[in-house]
């Protein structure tokens, strides 16, 4: 039987073991770098694998990421010609980004920093309470995690919109598409939240130019991905209170380094890349449904385009 080939720094190799040989009980599952006789493998199950992880598998026929995100892949110069690019998408970490985002939303709306601050300095003091119908929530990237995430948000009362490469039709949100619908986008946004997949067109889109469209005192709520933002923009920005603060679960160089501004940052709250991890439960159906119909010689599910990169 071919094989797989497993290789992750981020996921357990025992746990997708475990999930994918209950559902493919003779699966040959071999994990990097005992990859065996290399002509076996024809389905690769990975996250952010070394450049040239891929040498020497002549019948490599599927590469499968550990997640949604795919950009590691690209980013590898030796990434193989393989028929099949393949990404992992679970409703179970749709549900989990979409907690996570509507966490941030609402630390923000309900004055959390403030009244965090009012503690640690032993004050008894009540805001204004704030009304949730007027607070403009912008998502950016409206696919499977950012819908969820919008629906979520939108379910609560905000007034919630999305901007995204096309025009969607989501009950509830209101949907911005393309590059000439930004401006507008952002003008109407208290507290944007970026989801989007990494690609040419959106490294360092939130710059000191995005920002400066946002209104004076918006929140940023990122967990795309770190080069999708410009990190000395935001601080900036921060600094002349601009932005009144942000959460940040990515970053450019994961882990942050223990210098980096943001650790201590008083309007910035980091978090070590967790608001969707893989659930390898969650999802062994699909990836198993791959491997077998990949092992058949059939198209899989869940492909990416790699020109657009995702």
């Amino acid at each position: 039987m071919p094989a797989v080939l497993f290789r992750s720094d981020n996921d357990s190799s025992d746990e997708w073991r475990a999930a994918l040989t209950k559902r493919i009980p003779d699966l040959d599952f071999r994990v990097w770098p005992e990859v065996g006789d290399p002509s076996d493998i024809e389905f690769a199950l990975v996250w952010k694998v070394p450049a040239g992880a891929f040498d020497g598998l002549p019948n490599l026929k599927a590469v499968c990421s550990l997640g949604q995100g795919v950009d590691h892949l690209f980013a590898d110069p030796d990434f193989p010609k393989t028929p099949h690019i393949l990404r992992i998408v679970d409703p179970w970490m749709g549900r989990a980004m979409a907690e996570w985002v509507l966490l941030q939303v609402l630390r923000f709306h309900r004055q959390g920093p403030e009244y965090e601050q009012f503690q640690r300095e032993r004050r008894w003091i009540k805001l204004p309470a704030p009304e949730t119908a007027t607070r403009r929530v912008g998502i950016l990237g409206l696919g499977a995690l950012g819908t969820e995430a919008a629906t979520t948000i939108a379910a609560l009362g905000f007034d919630v919109a999305g901007w995204s490469r096309t025009a969607k039709g989501i009950a509830n949100v209101t949907s911005y598409a393309g590059p000439d619908a930004l401006d507008a986008f952002l003008a109407r946004t208290d507290i944007l939240c970026c989801m989007l997949p990494l690609t040419p067109e959106t490294t360092d889109l939130i710059n000191a130019d995005l920002l400066a469209k946002l209104p004076k005192g918006a929140f940023v709520v990122n967990s795309g991905r770190g080069a999708q933002l410009v990190e000395d923009d935001l601080l900036a920005a921060l600094d002349s209170g601009h932005i009144a603060g942000a959460a940040l679960d990515v970053f450019r160089v994961e882990p942050l380094p223990g210098d980096h501004p943001f650790w201590v940052h008083p309007k910035v709250q980091v978090w070590p890349h967790v608001s969707a991890q893989t659930n390898a439960e969650s999802g062994a159906d699909q990836v198993a449904e791959n491997i077998r119909r990949i092992f058949a010689g059939h198209p899989p599910f869940n492909t990416v385009d790699p020109d657009r990169k995702y």
